[in-house]
């Protein structure tokens, strides 16, 4: 806890004050471009690898960067989309898969998660039917684009789609090189 608290003693007295007029801005708006949702594993920072600044990504953190399909009964995955597309008015949806996801290698090894019923259960929204068994980069990839057609089946974002005021990216991020893979753009690298 004091790696946390020593944090914010840094923020405050720091990054703060350099930032001082934006932050002032923020308090009263709130207008970020891109909902980004990713992977909750702690290696994979949205703002840190985009270069994002303080207000421009509406973020959504998920186990597997899983975003399940749209059902009847709202969920905080659900909402947090809604919100971005039809409140704030996000231009972007970005959906970031990651090297060594532990969801992934768990569905592509078949790991036994009897254990863990919670993550079984949430596991079950990524497609993974047609993957070789082991070939965790293959499941990652396979996994975003299953989760873009899941985020599609959103209101909020078909609405948007049909009427021209969205895009969707699917990326994957090597955490070793900090590559970034564009699986939207044709398998195009944003970064090397």
């Amino acid at each position: 806890m004091q790696d946390l608290t020593d944090g914010v003693a840094r923020f405050q007295r720091d990054v703060f004050p350099a930032k001082a007029e934006l932050f002032a801005h923020l308090a009263t708006h709130h207008t970020p471009h891109t909902l980004f949702i990713g992977c909750s594993d702690a290696r994979v920072v949205p703002e840190l690898i985009t270069g994002a600044e303080p207000g421009d990504l509406f973020v959504i953190r998920t186990a597997g960067n899983l975003v399940p399909a749209y059902g009847l009964e709202a969920d905080g995955v659900a909402a947090s989309i809604e919100y971005a597309v039809a409140a704030l008015g996000v231009a972007e949806i970005v959906v970031c898969g990651h090297s060594g996801c532990g969801a992934m290698t768990a569905l592509a090894e078949g790991h036994d998660l009897s254990g863990a019923p919670a993550i079984a259960t949430w596991l079950r929204h990524a497609d993974a039917r047609s993957t070789a068994a082991g070939d965790v980069p293959a499941l990652v990839r396979q996994n975003v684009l299953a989760q873009l057609a899941n985020l599609a089946t959103h209101p909020s974002v078909a609405r948007a789609l049909a009427e021209e005021r969205l895009l969707l990216h699917g990326w994957v991020y090597d955490i070793a090189t900090g590559r970034v893979e564009d699986l939207t753009g044709a398998g195009h690298v944003l970064a090397a």
